[in-house]
């Protein structure tokens, strides 16, 4: 017998299971999948209460640190002063610090002023005063001590906030459009929806153990200000030709170094039925998703393995009490979808979209904003995915004092489209996965760009990421740089970028834009390379050309 045939013959090695609990069974497959049926995530709650916060950060066992204080909304943050380069070379326990990260969770982006004033007391008295808004409508902290979180979470409670499931393998907050019920641009108003999954599904422990993280997003409003290309679940605001104003329904996106485009279901979610199916979706993840390797572990490999067509059919099937309308997909806004500026609302009155700087603020900040708007007796604030905060229910005559009033907290009421479109993550400076500075190089980098070019004439979207992750959604940006370590000249290994150009949300399978094969960014020549390169767009453009249709277009040499 043959080499070749020997080859042939073989039986084909049997394929390895995926950790699916209804494929698979529900014995686990890594360590991660043993800590969390041994106990749930939220079950370390009461012992940081009881035990952690009175005996210090030595006190923690390992499996309560990581996964489960994700549960509680806390990571452990990054050790000071260790490069980038080091971000692969040492383990999670080697980089991590005694301080936390800690996310406080805004569904659907609400807030109040009592709430933001009690926020930007917490970051100044137990956060160093930090706080960064995220586009995810959170508000995160740093220099959390374990002894004072039991402290900060009775704040919090005491005016309707809370921590939990701000991170680990759940449903994470719900996006929903910030001008939700008061846009005059809205199909239909979503709030209804995320009320009644935050009060009568989140609590549900059935889905507190999925393969990974979870992310959802609701938007009745026109210009889709959600993400919802790059969500688990989304839901966007449409109609029906005979049943009036609903939802589809997209699953399957997410970013990182699998970037994948959410489908479209095809179908009509009428509001009342917009929780059912989100549960439904979420049940499927956590039946179906893949558990063995956390790299595979997200809703978007299920549904590529699958296609829309058998994720619907089991949802219908197994989960959902009656099938879904059928409805052709909803069209892409390719409008700008943030909300800065000043817009009349349904009742005449008006909102008014201010831009903190790649979402950075201090707690004194918070405080001062907090009593901007009560002085004008706002109740209502939105934080959005844009990292831009929002006020609601404006008098006319209000408007351009509260601007002013705003404009002097530090935030910016008429911003450059350079300093509206930039977003960054948290980058080197506290995250354990980064490779590269973010936050204050994106600072410096609009400063460094407004005073060279001063301002654009169209819109541009730039985002720094530390790490491959893409958090702050690099590959879906005009400008997109993704930290790395890279070699200078003199041979030093040092933080740098890789470039993505081009990219945006609403462009289909063309959203992720092109990167220049083997073209780095040294990270002290970021200013340098953007204003270069927007040098360039301004003098090769077409009339009524776009930055991101340049960008595809443009000869190689003008990107370098």
């Amino acid at each position: 017998m043959t080499a070749t045939t020997t080859r042939a013959s073989r039986t084909p090695r049997a394929k390895k299971p995926e950790g699916q609990w209804k494929v698979d069974g529900t014995t686990p497959l890594n360590a991660d999948e043993e800590i969390k049926q041994q106990d749930g995530g939220l079950s370390a709650r009461q012992r940081v209460i009881d035990i952690y916060s009175k005996q210090g950060f030595s006190s923690i066992p390992p499996e309560d640190l990581a996964p489960r204080f994700k549960w509680l909304g806390l990571y452990t943050q990054r050790k000071q002063n260790l490069g980038g380069e080091l971000t692969a070379q040492l383990s999670n326990p080697e980089l991590q610090d005694e301080y936390f990260m800690m996310r406080v969770r805004f569904d659907g982006g609400r807030a109040t002023p009592e709430q933001l004033r009690v926020v930007g007391e917490i970051s100044r008295d137990y956060a160093r005063s930090t706080a960064d808004f995220t586009d995810r409508q959170n508000i995160q902290l740093h220099w959390i001590r374990i002894e004072d979180v039991p402290t900060i979470w009775e704040k919090l409670n005491a005016v309707g906030l809370d921590t939990m499931m701000g991170c680990g393998d759940v449903p994470r907050v719900i996006l929903g459009s910030p001008v939700a019920g008061v846009a005059k641009d809205e199909i239909i108003d979503a709030t209804p929806a995320i009320e009644e999954i935050v009060r009568d599904y989140l609590p549900r422990e059935d889905i507190h153990n999925l393969p990974r993280k979870f992310k959802s997003a609701i938007s009745g409003n026109v210009r889709q200000d959600v993400t919802h290309e790059i969500q688990d679940v989304s839901f966007v605001g449409t109609t029906h030709p005979e049943l009036g104003a609903g939802f589809d329904c997209f699953v399957g996106g997410g970013l990182s170094t699998n970037p994948m485009l959410a489908r479209s279901l095809g179908v009509f979610v009428p509001l009342e039925r917009v929780a059912e199916v989100w549960y439904g979706v979420v049940q499927i993840f956590r039946d179906y998703g893949y558990r063995r390797l956390r790299n595979r572990a997200r809703l978007k490999f299920l549904v590529a393995e699958w296609g829309a067509e058998k994720f619907l059919q089991v949802l219908e099937d197994e989960y959902l009490d009656a099938p879904l309308v059928r409805n052709a997909p909803v069209q892409p806004h390719l409008g700008n979808r943030d909300h800065v500026g000043v817009h009349e609302q349904q009742d005449g009155r008006f909102y008014v979209g201010v831009k903190p700087t790649v979402g950075h603020a201090t707690g004194e900040q918070l405080i001062e904003i907090a009593q901007v708007a009560q002085d004008f007796g706002i109740q209502r604030i939105r934080t959005t995915p844009m990292k831009e905060l929002l006020f609601l229910d404006v008098e006319e005559a209000d408007v351009a004092p509260l601007q002013a009033a705003l404009e002097r907290t530090g935030l910016y009421a008429n911003p450059s489209e350079f300093r509206r479109g930039i977003i960054s993550c948290t980058g080197l400076e506290f995250c354990k996965l980064a490779h590269a500075t973010t936050k204050s190089r994106a600072i410096e980098l609009v400063d460094d760009v407004e005073e060279a070019l001063g301002d654009l004439d169209v819109p541009i979207s730039i985002s720094l990421n530390g790490c491959p992750n893409a958090c702050a959604r690099s590959q879906v940006s005009d400008i997109g740089f993704k930290g790395q370590t890279v070699t200078d000249a003199d041979g030093n290994r040092v933080e740098g970028f890789q470039v993505h150009l081009g990219g945006a949300l609403g462009l289909g399978e063309e959203a992720f834009g092109r990167k220049l094969r083997g073209h780095k960014v040294l990270a002290s020549e970021v200013s340098d390379y953007v204003i270069r390169v927007v040098g360039n767009f301004q003098q090769d453009r077409q009339p009524g050309e776009s930055f991101q249709q340049w960008a595809v277009r443009a000869d190689e040499e003008l990107l370098q």
